[in-house]
């Protein structure tokens, strides 16, 4: 953590920031020589479908997003940027409870506590990117970038209107069905949303396959998003004819 990262008021952050943090975890702070910040990216890991365990940060889903964190923070160098976590109370979606969605959303109330009411970028894997697509809905997320999301048919995409949704998804993933990933983005864009769709050759569910190619891809994708001029995330492969995906 840098050291403009100091919670006060004087700082650049919000008069409210001294309250604990529980379900947001800092790792790039605005603030000081930085200034305000502009926009901040959350980092969402994957889960389970059903577990009441409380969630750990040493859990194998947390430590996997560890190098997305630095590959956003490398491809987003801007110090008006925040850059952070979502921390879970427990380990599973929980059917109708969908747990990791009220998380994000305690995360989202302690950002603006923090850093003000700022256009947020959700970045999720699996159990988190199917979170991310949910939470969306609030209106300071502006777009996701879901990695090899969890998308069960019937999952909502009509408050996905007006946001970017951008999902990557490996060929080679048995967790988590490509297929799905690519009928949601297609459900999303006729709703209104500018959705896409890139299928990573080779790519596995945890990421381990091509991981650079994960990892820079989503630092490009975000970088565009939080881009001051926009754009900088048509550096992705663009969709083929009829919506199909690009391909990385």
């Amino acid at each position: 953590m840098r050291g403009s990262a100091r919670m006060s008021a004087r700082d650049g952050l919000h008069p409210g920031a001294a309250r604990a943090l529980t379900a947001l975890v800092p790792h790039r702070l605005t603030g000081g020589d930085a200034g305000p910040a502009r926009a901040a990216v959350l980092i969402l890991h994957g889960g389970r479908a059903d577990s009441l365990a409380p969630s750990r940060p040493w859990h194998v889903s947390g430590l996997r997003m560890r190098p997305f964190v630095r590959a956003v923070t490398r491809a987003v160098p801007d110090e008006d940027v925040f850059v952070g976590q979502v921390r879970y109370r427990v380990r599973g979606w929980n059917g109708a409870a969908a747990d990791p969605v009220a998380d994000v959303h305690r995360a989202l109330a302690e950002l603006t506590d923090l850093v003000g009411d700022v256009p947020v970028v959700l970045v999720g894997h699996s159990m988190g990117g199917r979170a991310a697509l949910r939470a969306a809905a609030a209106p300071q997320v502006r777009a996701v970038v879901a990695l090899a999301p969890w998308c069960p048919k019937g999952e909502p995409v009509t408050h996905l209107r007006d946001k970017r949704v951008i999902v990557l998804h490996g060929d080679r993933d048995r967790i988590t069905e490509p297929a799905s990933s690519f009928a949601l983005v297609r459900r999303a864009a006729k709703e209104g949303s500018s959705a896409s769709a890139v299928r990573v050759v080779g790519g596995d569910h945890a990421m381990l396959r091509r991981a650079r190619t994960w990892h820079e891809a989503t630092g490009s994708a975000v970088a565009g998003l939080v881009s001051r001029a926009g754009g900088a995330e048509e550096r992705l492969p663009a969709e083929g004819p009829d919506g199909e995906p690009g391909v990385l």
